[in-house]
């Protein structure tokens, strides 16, 4: 509802993103929206009716309508599709190199996505791996950037310049980023939980069709040699690495199982080992579009100006969404997640002579195993 197009983005429909978006880029343009939004914010009506196309206004409520509506519609479909695959026990492609990228799963940390993404827009979308997203986001925050004036604006705002500050703003242009530059965190953070679901979802896949065919031989009346070491692992790249390092010293019989972790209440924020895609900051993302664009739009006629009032509707509205989310967390107690701190999501079972015990402990610490142990035969 914020911008045509950003609802499709999160669904990686780039193609009608990117086409309601640059619509709305250009309907906006012509009808000047943003600016009679402005006049009707600082209670100037008759400004707004006269400087607004009713014609081109007239063409933008159906096209505004139907990107609400398709992006619900999407969302359904695909999370059908979802239930289907899940059943059926689909695969999906972990790893491409293109002409232009190369592009892998991995395990990234939310919380560094916002924090990228804080800094400039698209870099959070680089940090996730979203290459099309990220190269369209800085594109246009250079556009609204430039078009606004806003690096300008707020070096006057630095230099203790309020009224030169304020002056030299563009509000039809200074209008789209606060939209824009919440997207882009919330986007980022989301795909960031969403692709550590399926990393780790893609390794038990792994594990479970490659590292659970095995023949130890450690029995008392067994004249082998040979002994088990154990050890425990997160989801990561490590414990495949590890497990390739030890097949290269001759080792056979590897048995990876991964664990179901126990469950607790669900905690505030996801982080690289607990990505469940639900935490407080949603509708407190949400609440800073509104409260930004119209901290903003009243900023033209207060005092301390745009860019104050502008992050002032934000942080408001953030707060307001944290808090929102926090009441509703404390009444669906129900609702469980993993427990804090690194958990052992994966047990591995190594058997190997033990002339090669050290060696192969080693590598298990060196990939970041959680715990070593080892059986010997008695």
């Amino acid at each position: 509802m914020h911008f045509p197009g950003f609802g499709h983005f999160l669904l990686n429909k780039y193609f009608r993103g990117l086409s309601l978006f640059v619509w709305e880029i250009y309907i906006n343009q012509t009808t000047k929206l943003n600016q009679a939004m402005v006049y009707s914010f600082t209670g100037n009506f008759d400004a707004a009716k006269e400087i607004l196309d009713l014609k081109m206004v007239l063409m933008y409520i159906p096209v505004y309508l139907f990107a609400i509506w398709d992006s619900y519609r999407t969302t359904v479909d695909l999370n059908n599709i979802h239930t289907l695959a899940k059943r059926e026990d689909a695969p999906f492609n972990s790893f491409s190199i293109g002409s232009f990228e190369i592009n892998y799963l991995d395990k990234r940390n939310p919380i560094m996505a916002i924090l990228w993404s804080l800094t400039i827009p698209s870099v959070g979308q680089l940090y996730a791996h979203r290459i099309i997203l990220a190269g369209f986001t800085l594109i246009w925050t250079a556009i609204f950037m430039y078009n606004s004036h806003f690096l300008e604006a707020l070096i006057y705002l630095v230099n203790g310049n309020l009224n030169k500050s304020n002056a030299v703003l563009d509000a039809q242009w200074l209008l789209y980023l606060p939209s824009f530059y919440f997207f882009t965190i919330f986007d980022s953070y989301t795909s960031t939980v969403e692709n550590n679901k399926l990393f780790e979802e893609e390794q038990r896949k792994y594990l479970r069709s490659h590292y659970q065919n095995f023949n130890f031989s450690l029995k008392k009346e067994s004249k082998v040699n040979n002994m088990l070491i154990l050890a425990t692992f997160e989801h990561t790249t490590y414990l495949e690495l590890a497990m390739t390092e030890l097949e290269e010293y001759g080792v056979k019989n590897i048995l990876a199982v991964p664990l179901n972790n126990r469950t607790e209440e669900r905690k505030i924020f996801d982080n690289l080992h607990q990505s469940d895609g639900v935490s407080l900051i949603s509708k407190g993302m949400i609440l800073a579009f509104l409260f930004s664009t119209v901290g903003a739009s009243r900023g033209f006629e207060m005092e301390w100006g745009p860019i104050i009032w502008g992050l002032i509707g934000a942080g408001g509205g953030f707060i307001i969404g944290f808090i929102i989310d926090l009441f509703m967390k404390k009444v669906m107690k129900s609702k469980q997640r993993l427990l804090k701190g690194k958990n052992s999501e994966v047990v591995l079972i190594v058997e190997c002579d033990q002339l090669l015990k050290e060696r192969v402990e080693n590598t298990l610490w060196k990939q970041l195993a959680l715990g070593v142990a080892e059986l010997k035969q008695n």
